[in-house]
């Protein structure tokens, strides 16, 4: 025999198993536990993962990363600006834009909005816009000149809408409509308490369909029509639109390119109006992990009752390993060797079956919508109508390695009692 005494013996337990029924089933039960409760965190882990996945790839897509926003007047010669910010090693690109909060009418019915003059071009460099239109084309680049010519007056300048907001006005591509904006605080008159709104005559140039409430608030005018109707000079601007190679670090860096700016502003990232989901999702995260370790505990606990029967049934055993010299150390070896066992089956078997769902868990929730013939996710709530997921090898070694560590813990005190048998006591009553 050329291996230390306690692993011998704990070898031959583990293999013989000569434990009463009520035992082999409690065992079996905490092995079971802990491979179900290191399989479901895994996938839960993983669907999290998929959320932050697609957070960062697609709804920071038409998101902006950071906006600069004017706080009094509005930021003038913006180019220069521009081409200031790109400088920095984090920036990708930089757009303007003009904000604008407004009503869309088409015939008697309408719409509040959210207005953004943007510059085609650029705009397609801070956003993605142009892969979710699903009826029409995003407008080309227009002008001034060209919005004041008379093709502009006769269609109407060109607007894009949300899907959300076209359903909701029942228009297409090619419908005309109007855009009632509020006057300037400048502009209303000192008789007048409320001033008639701005109208602007557009027409439906494209139709995008991105998911959540995006669509139900958003539409698009050219820089150079938002200009005009604000009275702004061609090179003026509410603020700037910045796109940034780590999202996650979009706060920081919007405040660096703040502080070098050298205009008053306000400084708006990502968080500020879909930080939410992200913080729900961590949220969601936080729980279900904490959920899940304590189930993958209570199956670990399991082990207490089993080594509790073991230890009562091998006190005959234990007592003459100890007239045989066997030490406290030795003995407790042995229990805790056999109890982690369990640990180690269900926590491998667990990691095996919870990655392998993980990596399908998208085939396997849609096979799932088919069957019950219902949709566990609707893209007009969120951003997405389906189950995202994204497998973490680290996760996976952490989930595993809890379920180790409490495998273990939960043998201390079964080895603990087994060491404290007193062989007099045992072999006397025999």
């Amino acid at each position: 025999m050329f291996q230390p005494l306690s692993l011998f013996v704990g070898l031959r337990y583990i293999r013989s198993r000569r434990g009463k029924g009520f035992a082999k089933f409690i065992s079996a039960a905490s092995t079971i536990g802990i491979a179900i409760g290191v399989a479901v965190l895994i996938m839960v882990l993983s669907a999290m993962n998929g959320f932050e996945k697609v957070l960062a790839e697609k709804l920071l897509s038409i998101v902006p990363h950071a906006e600069l926003i004017s706080v009094n007047e509005p930021i003038k010669r913006w180019q220069q600006g521009a081409q200031q910010m790109q400088t920095h090693p984090e920036v990708i690109a930089v757009a303007p834009v003009i904000k604008l909060t407004g009503m869309l009418q088409y015939k008697a019915a309408l719409k509040a909005v959210e207005v953004r003059g943007v510059d085609a071009q650029l705009e397609t460099l801070v956003s993605d816009i142009g892969d979710y239109i699903v009826d029409g084309k995003w407008f080309a680049h227009q002008g001034a000149d060209a919005l004041a010519g008379s093709d502009s007056k006769r269609s109407g300048t060109p607007i894009v809408l949300g899907a959300g907001v076209a359903k909701r006005l029942g228009v297409k591509v090619g419908d005309k409509l109007q855009v009632l904006l509020p006057q300037q605080a400048g502009e209303q008159s000192n008789r007048q308490r409320f001033s008639a709104p701005k109208r602007l005559n557009v027409e439906v140039k494209a139709i995008f369909l991105f998911g959540g409430t995006i669509d139900d608030t958003l539409a698009y005018l050219p820089h150079a029509a938002a200009a005009k109707v604000q009275g702004y000079d061609s090179d003026t601007v509410h603020g700037l639109r910045i796109k940034v190679t780590d999202v996650f670090a979009a706060n920081n860096i919007a405040r660096d390119l703040a502080y070098r700016f050298n205009h008053y502003v306000y400084i708006y990232d990502w968080t500020y109006t879909q930080g939410h989901l992200f913080n729900d999702i961590q949220l969601v995260r936080t729980v279900m992990f904490i959920v899940m370790v304590l189930v993958i505990a209570v199956a670990s606990f399991n082990i207490v009752s089993t080594l509790i029967m073991v230890v009562k049934e091998k006190q005959g055993d234990i007592a003459i390993l100890k007239t045989m010299g066997a030490n406290h150390r030795q003995i407790m070896t042995v229990f805790v060797m056999q109890g982690m066992s369990n640990g180690v089956i269900g926590a491998l078997s667990g990691a095996l079956i919870g990655s392998y769902l993980a990596l399908y868990l998208t085939d396997i929730v849609s096979g799932l919508e088919q069957l019950f013939g219902t949709k566990f996710l609707s893209g007009d709530v969120y951003f997405v109508n389906y189950l995202p997921t994204a497998l973490n090898l680290n996760e996976v070694y952490l989930t595993a390695g809890v379920a180790m560590v409490l495998s273990v813990l939960a043998t201390l005190y079964p080895a603990w009692q087994a060491a404290k048998i007193d062989p007099a006591q045992v072999l006397g009553q025999a």
